[in-house]
């Protein structure tokens, strides 16, 4: 098993910004904030699965060939190479808790399929 992510290590991205939480073997806990007019890439992942909490926002979730609103207390789980993203078209922060788990675990397992912000 390989995890590359630590106890409080954090990032800014376009769209906001993510903070590890939790680490250990085969999973990371991460705070992830997407910002109003935020959107995280479309992407999906080879060796992981996620499970995505939201805890503040509404969240616009694109899940394979789905789209839906999920507020606070919704959960969403991506299986590894399904297609997904979020967004906030809203006026307040898009908060959720993502629960990582699987064999390889690091930001180099992101394939993504369209980035607004020109990462692709």
């Amino acid at each position: 098993m390989s995890n590359s992510y630590t106890i409080g290590a954090s990032d800014r991205r376009p769209w906001g910004g993510w903070t590890v939480l939790d680490s250990g073997p085969g999973f990371a806990v991460k705070r992830i904030l997407v910002a109003p007019g935020g959107v995280l890439s479309l992407q999906r992942h080879r060796h992981r699965a996620e499970v995505w909490t939201i805890v503040g926002g509404v969240a616009e979730v694109t899940l394979g060939e789905m789209v839906f609103a999920a507020g606070a207390g919704e959960s969403i789980r991506v299986a590894p190479l399904e297609i997904h993203r979020i967004a906030n078209h809203g006026a307040q922060d898009v908060v959720f808790i993502e629960v990582q788990t699987g064999a390889i675990l690091d930001e180099a397992d992101i394939e993504r399929l369209s980035d607004d912000y020109g990462r692709v």
